[in-house]
């Protein structure tokens, strides 16, 4: 029986070669996290993410705070956003998110969360 090699281009072949860490970089940084959270949410949601407000370590990861464009109207200055928080692991894998608040975007920040 022959030897098997591991299937080639996979996602965290392709996020290896993109962002280094094939290089032997073992920790991630804030930049390769907050581009993980944006990539999955999207995925997960279908919605294009608009930004990332916020990277924050935890205890066990990071936690990746993002606005998301969740219904284009006309003017885009009534689209509806979302705030988004994501939890991911010490390796940029997703393990939960949540929809903290929707708001227009022609509205400023009144504070409140």
């Amino acid at each position: 029986m022959a030897d098997r090699q591991p299937a080639r281009g996979t996602r965290n072949d392709d996020r290896d070669k993109a962002y280094g860490a094939s290089r032997g970089r073992s920790r991630l940084t804030a930049a390769e996290v907050g581009r993980y959270g944006l990539e999955q949410i999207a995925e997960l949601t279908g919605k294009e993410t608009e930004g990332i407000s916020g990277v924050n370590p935890s205890d066990d990861g990071w936690i990746v705070t993002m606005d998301v464009v969740e219904d284009r109207r006309i003017p885009s200055t009534s689209d509806v956003l979302a705030t988004y928080e994501a939890e991911l692991d010490a390796d940029g894998e997703l393990i939960s998110y949540r929809r903290l608040r929707r708001y227009a975007r022609g509205r400023g920040d009144d504070g409140s969360s």
